[in-house]
């Protein structure tokens, strides 16, 4: 649904700027191309990352989502550079566009389509947990404003007259283009890096291991991270020293069916130590 999406914005596009001849409308042609292109790039990553795990890849294929986001993000810079430079060479050779009313309407039409499916996008992303759909979510939506810059420009080029308008709105594409493919870089890179939760996720996370682990002592060094839609957590429990390998199974598999249960997918590895490795300084189990 994401490419067929993708083809008749850009198709729209296309005619708006087949049209006109508008720098501003070829500049966002190639952006809704880049669109197009990462909209295949994500089902390849959605398909990777649902793959059950193998011998070469025993915690699974969840990070091929961020190698995807990743790749959309530098395709995304490169398309700015692009645009930037047709920009520059339009402002050196203006020209007032033709039948802005036709551009308008093609391109008016597909910012709307866009921001329908971004919103469609941004809401399942978020569901499941899928940097490939939040970063095309995020593509998609920045295209949005685009357009409804163009569409503002154009109403405006024919009653001020002024040609250069045309790559002024280009080159506001291009920083707007420039800076979503910043954010989807940095935010996929980090994931690619392990990196922890937020602040928000750990609370919650502690908090489950409080609760459930009944009959332990306490936990601690505790580490977790999100991979697309699965959490890594691991940690220490500490138990009396006495306690049966049945009974401490027992609170782990508590423990796990209760993180799982509030957190969706996860892959859980707990340490069980005895007393006389507590720290003192993790989770106290709650009564």
């Amino acid at each position: 649904m994401t490419l067929a999406v993708s083809i008749l914005a850009l198709a729209m596009k296309y005619m708006a700027w087949r049209a006109t001849g508008s720098v501003a409308l070829y500049s966002d042609t190639l952006e809704t191309i880049i669109n197009v292109v990462a909209a295949v790039a994500g089902l390849w990553a959605l398909h990777v990352a649902s793959l059950p795990p193998d011998e070469n890849h025993t915690y699974g294929h969840y990070k091929a989502e961020y190698l995807s986001a990743v790749a959309e993000g530098v395709l995304v810079v490169m398309t700015a550079i692009t645009i930037g430079h047709e920009a520059w060479k339009g402002w050196f050779d203006p020209h007032l566009p033709t039948n802005s009313m036709i551009g308008v309407i093609f391109n008016g039409g597909a910012g709307i389509l866009n921001l329908v499916w971004g919103a469609v996008m941004m809401a399942a992303g978020r569901r499941h947990q899928s940097p490939t759909l939040i970063a095309g979510a995020q593509h998609v939506l920045s295209d949005v404003w685009a357009s409804a810059a163009l569409v503002a420009g154009f109403v405006l080029i024919p009653l001020t007259g002024w040609d250069r308008l045309d790559s002024i709105l280009a080159g506001l594409i291009a920083l707007n283009v420039l800076r979503t493919g910043w954010d989807m870089m940095r935010t996929s890179i980090s994931g690619l890096m392990d990196a922890a939760p937020e602040p928000a996720t750990l609370t919650q996370i502690r908090r489950i291991i409080s609760i459930n682990a009944t009959g332990a002592i306490e936990a601690h060094d505790i580490r977790a991270r999100i991979v697309g839609a699965m959490t890594f957590i691991e940690f220490h429990l500490v138990v009396a020293g006495d306690m049966s390998v049945e009974a401490a199974h027992q609170i782990c598999d508590r423990i796990e069916e209760a993180l799982r249960r509030e957190l969706g997918s996860a892959l859980i590895n707990i340490h069980v130590e005895p007393e006389r490795k507590a720290k003192h300084n993790g989770i106290i189990v709650l009564p």
